[in-house]
């Protein structure tokens, strides 16, 4: 039978953290344990926790006496995995039925996958509506060489870190998180391990992701810069680590992506008014990209800044209407 640690780091989110473990504990298959870090969070985790723990003998409860962020809470959770798999998971997220069977599965099959990844469900805390995110348009199991894995990627995070099953001798030997990159972490890590394995996808939807105001990467979608600025930071230091026959092109590939990120930001702040926003955006994309001036998103955001807003919006409707005929 496969094993599997399930690393649960909690700092305010406590509300969340017995349904999080809960759905762990729930799952069938592997064998499971689970260890909570709480990190010094100022809210009832440490007594939820202490709780989980006396009902169930897998759980185990690490304290932090002062708070030590994210980062250094992920890698302390790395250290004190053994288990043939890890998952880290956030406690604000929780897994779907058969999750972990359904990985350990594919995994088991392949020697050569480092880490497998899945679709997922979007929870909007605020109005629990939901929606199942792919981040593959494909609709079946699947093994990815790295090179096509970071190809798929280009300049996005197509991981949704709660499907994220990682081999953990893997995991030790490429390192952990880095404390540099406090935002984008997680997807230089997907970018190193691909570089060296190959890479698993489930079609089936493993876990769901909850958006709330809480969110940890919330500040950086909100002024979109950040998050552009790091990402650009892990392809610029990957790419100039990793050389292959076909760096050069994912690197141009990568590069244009983050530029229509950048356009489509772009956009959004000329939607809200916040025409300074608009103008940094735009310059980051033309030096990402400076072919991305002649893409189909650069012509889109040019037009609606030229017709303006409510013209645009009229010429999508028409654009968009199916063409009728007359009987």
């Amino acid at each position: 039978m496969s094993s599997i640690d399930v690393i649960v780091p909690c700092y305010r989110y406590g509300q969340f953290l017995e349904e999080c473990v809960t759905s762990v504990l729930a799952q069938p298959g592997p064998s499971i344990r689970v260890l909570v870090i709480d990190d010094a969070s100022p809210d009832n985790t440490k007594e939820i926790a202490t709780e989980l723990a006396r009902r169930d003998s897998r759980v185990t409860l690490l304290s932090h006496s002062s708070n030590r962020g994210h980062i250094t809470t992920y890698n302390e959770g790395i250290e004190w995995a053994s288990a043939k798999y890890l998952l880290l998971l956030s406690a604000d997220d929780y897994l779907l039925p058969g999750a972990l069977q359904r990985a350990t599965r594919l995994m088991d099959a392949h020697p050569n996958v480092g880490f497998l990844f899945g679709a997922a469900i979007m929870l909007e805390s605020e109005t629990e509506r939901t929606r199942t995110v792919l981040s593959l348009p494909v609709k079946k199991d699947r093994v990815l060489t790295g090179a096509q894995f970071i190809k798929r990627s280009a300049g996005k995070n197509i991981v949704f870190t709660p499907t994220a099953i990682v081999r953990t001798e893997f995991q030790k030997r490429v390192g952990g998180y880095r404390s540099d990159l406090p935002h984008c972490a997680d997807m230089e890590l997907w970018f190193r391990m691909a570089a060296e394995r190959d890479v698993g996808y489930i079609s089936t939807p493993q876990a769901v992701y909850r958006r709330h105001a809480a969110n940890m990467s919330l500040p950086y979608m909100t002024h979109f810069l950040p998050d552009l600025l790091e990402r650009r930071t892990v392809l610029d230091g990957f790419f100039s680590h990793h050389r292959h026959p076909d760096t050069g092109y994912l690197y141009r590939r990568a590069r244009r992506s983050l530029g229509c990120s950048a356009v489509a930001f772009a956009s959004a702040s000329f939607e809200k008014g916040d025409a300074e926003a608009c103008r940094e955006l735009m310059r980051f994309a033309l030096e990402c990209s400076p072919a991305i001036i002649g893409s189909v998103p650069w012509f889109k955001f040019t037009l609606k800044r030229v017709l303006g807003l409510k013209a645009s919006g009229a010429l999508r409707s028409l654009l968009g209407r199916k063409t009728t005929g007359y009987s």
